[in-house]
């Protein structure tokens, strides 16, 4: 979990050891990226979804990503997922796009309402 912000850290240490009594464990697919990472990740999906915008609902660029500030994790597991899906906002750990189930961030002031997609939230417009 290197390079990850330390309080996103912390709440998701927290989340793993309720969840786990309940039976479930995180998997986390990805936290911190590199730049130059975000960036191949952004040229392949610009690749497979033929255009930028097309791209873009999917993965960020390098300038904009949460993944490169450390302030974003991916969940793998869909049991981990619905586990989060319900009990993450008492962390501070929110769902922040609806077509991204597996991607959260911290917000301890509450989950805001899921933008559709990255395309659709403003941090994104840069």
């Amino acid at each position: 979990m290197a390079n990850l912000d330390g309080e996103l850290l912390k709440a998701l240490r927290e989340a793993a050891i309720d969840a786990a009594e309940d039976g479930v464990e995180f998997y986390v697919n990805s936290g911190w990226r590199s730049p130059e990472y975000q960036q191949e990740l952004r040229l392949d999906g610009v690749a497979k979804y033929g255009s930028e915008e097309e791209a873009a609902r999917w993965v960020a660029t390098p300038e904009t990503s949460p993944h490169v500030r450390g302030q974003a994790i991916d969940i793998g597991r869909s049991d981990a997922r619905a586990w989060l899906s319900e009990n993450g906002a008492r962390y501070g750990l929110c769902q922040i796009y609806s077509n991204e189930p597996w991607h959260y961030e911290l917000r301890p002031d509450g989950c805001p309402p899921m933008y559709p997609d990255p395309s659709h939230d403003p941090r994104m417009q840069q």
